[in-house]
């Protein structure tokens, strides 16, 4: 459940914590800006409202940086190393990883190099309540999309993430 009293301590942060905070759940500077510059929100469906507003100007650059601020799917150790503010957060969503097979981490491992070497990105996919196996079948399939298809179907996962994220900075705190 959302604690009001989390959304008014948003509110009322300072520029750039609020700036951090909204980093902690899109890596898009531009994006977290516009957050931080718009407060106060006032309830949680203002704050939504004004999320998806904020994703509207974003372009291939401020994806491409959101994207970089995620661990690749079923990269375990770099959580804490490369993403001290969001670790748990990651952890917690790619939580489906945990139970693999080694056949299926390795597989996860050699996918997203291809995956990486085609878009010159890493795979983004909302991993929350997905198996490792379900992400390595979305993984293959999208490795055969266009370029500007497979960028919008990125774009769209990290929308879902950052919902997710959001939800999280109201009912844990900054």
């Amino acid at each position: 459940m959302t604690d009001p009293a989390a959304l008014r301590h948003i509110d009322g942060l300072a520029e750039r914590d609020a700036l951090a905070a909204f980093l902690r759940c899109c890596g898009s500077r531009r994006w977290a800006e516009t957050m931080a510059r718009g407060r106060p929100y006032g309830d949680e469906p203002a704050l939504r409202a004004a999320a998806e507003r904020a994703f509207a100007p974003l372009q291939r650059a401020d994806w491409l940086q959101a994207f970089s601020h995620h661990p690749r799917i079923g990269e375990r150790k770099a959580l804490a190393e490369r993403f001290p503010a969001t670790a748990g957060w990651s952890a917690s969503e790619q939580d489906g990883v945990a139970g693999a097979g080694e056949d299926v981490l390795e597989a996860l491992v050699r996918a997203n190099r291809d995956y990486e070497a085609r878009f010159g990105h890493i795979f983004i996919v909302c991993a929350s309540g997905k198996s490792a196996q379900e992400m390595l079948a979305l993984l293959r399939r999208r490795l055969a999309n266009p370029p500007d298809v497979e960028l919008e179907i990125a774009a769209a996962e990290q929308r879902k993430i950052t919902a997710i994220r959001l939800k999280k900075l109201l009912t844990e705190g900054v």
